[in-house]
């Protein structure tokens, strides 16, 4: 079932858990991975999730269903995370350093999967917000290890170059002749 966005949606810092919110109603509360220093200090209160971000969320929600074969209930937790990140985190300086560069250049349009490659191994990541030359990308799959202790959890956020972001692989059936 898709949520779809209501008038008593209301983003809020949930101190029990330390993370943002998004109140879903009177019996229902998302928890996004967002702590409070990553968060812009509107967000460490009570917010209206306004039109814009309904339309956001909305117009995500089309795009990832379009782009992902996931159900329903995963395809609201990636849009009501990469909204919340959208809006609601502090801008972030690029850390490309982290991953391998790609050949090819990409078109890094908001909602576009791609994978980063850090230490040989393949992470699917979204953009959720796009800029000249660096992305603002979630991880879509269990968490990236970049090395010095360094961890980047399912759905949290980092701003890479577009030289990093590289097509994902398709999986095709080779038939011998």
């Amino acid at each position: 079932m898709l949520l779809m966005p209501q008038t008593d949606w209301q983003w809020r810092y949930n101190d029990a858990y330390g993370v943002l919110s998004v109140s879903l109603g009177l019996e229902m509360e998302f928890l996004t991975p967002y702590k409070a220093k990553l968060l812009i200090p509107d967000a460490l209160g009570n917010m209206e999730f306004s039109v814009e971000h309904a339309k956001f969320y909305i117009d995500l929600l089309d795009r990832v269903q379009k782009r992902l074969k996931i159900t329903d209930a995963a395809a609201v937790q990636i849009t009501l995370n990469a909204t919340a990140a959208h809006f609601m985190l502090k801008p972030q300086m690029p850390k490309s350093w982290f991953f391998e560069a790609s050949d090819i250049c990409v078109f890094a349009d908001m909602g576009k999967v791609f994978e980063l490659k850090c230490h040989g191994e393949r992470h699917l990541v979204m953009v959720v917000e796009n800029g000249l030359q660096a992305a603002l990308v979630m991880l879509l799959g269990k968490a990236c290890d970049l090395g010095d202790g360094k961890r980047l959890g399912q759905f949290e956020t980092i701003k890479v170059m577009h030289n990093r972001l590289h097509e994902p692989r398709i999986n095709r059936q080779t038939v011998a002749a």
